[in-house]
């Protein structure tokens, strides 16, 4: 390897680094998804597993995108098309988990109030959100 090419090699970001921004991009995923969420059950009065359903795609997709370009450098390298199907079967499971765990929450304490929506909805993302990030980091998009 020579001076020039790691001039323009990038950057190879370490775990807490590569966390930070996993972090701060699902934040901003979140509020898509939360706000989708929000929209279609308060305002709408759409049942919870269909607003679950579509915010958690909307969120999704977005954190893909944007993590694939911005977190893990190893998304552009290898089999881009193995990985995207990687990507679509971990997201697949974490969707089960993420809408099972919200709607296990929300019967168990049968959810009234838009508090307990709000915290379900939270723990859920929290469960999803530790989950897609060793996943993605040991598996999908390793360096």
């Amino acid at each position: 390897m020579t001076v020039a090419d790691t001039a323009t090699e990038p950057k190879k970001l370490g775990v807490f680094a590569q966390l930070t921004r996993f972090i701060v991009i699902g934040g901003g995923c979140a509020v898509i998804d939360f706000g989708t969420y929000s929209l279609l059950l308060g305002v709408l009065g759409w049942p919870v597993w269909v607003s679950k359903s579509i915010s958690f795609i909307l969120g999704t997709t977005a954190s893909y995108v944007i993590n694939r370009k911005f977190t893990f450098q190893g998304a552009g390298q290898g089999n881009t098309t193995a990985k995207a199907g990687a990507f679509a079967v971990l997201y697949t499971t974490t969707f089960f988990v993420n809408m099972g765990s919200n709607q296990v929450l929300c019967v168990w304490f049968n959810a009234q109030d838009p508090w307990q929506f709000t915290l379900f909805w939270v723990i859920a993302q929290g469960l999803g959100t530790m989950i897609n990030f060793i996943m993605l980091k040991l598996l999908i998009f390793r360096d």
